[in-house]
């Protein structure tokens, strides 16, 4: 499944920069933390399928995209004598 990238809007910058500031105590930087975590876990439970889709497809295209490489440990078949 794809989805439509929009263009960006004429002058405006295609990053974002964003800096973490150095004087944050530990529990500010924990409390930012966690609500991180807290986000991605509830984009996951709710776009798990589409996030699960779309990362096999960019895997897919990554894998594709550097045919010279060699094959991960992990999807090489043991009962396969050619691998």
């Amino acid at each position: 499944m794809k989805t439509k990238q929009s263009n960006p809007s004429p002058g405006l910058p295609t990053n974002i920069n964003f800096k973490i500031p150095a004087y944050w105590t530990p529990e500010q930087a924990l409390a930012v933390f966690e609500l991180l975590d807290d986000l991605r876990e509830q984009i996951g439970a709710h776009y798990s399928v589409q996030l699960f889709e779309i990362s096999r497809e960019q895997h897919l295209h990554a894998s594709t995209d550097r045919p010279n490489e060699p094959t991960p440990k992990s999807t090489i078949n043991r009962s396969d004598p050619t691998t």
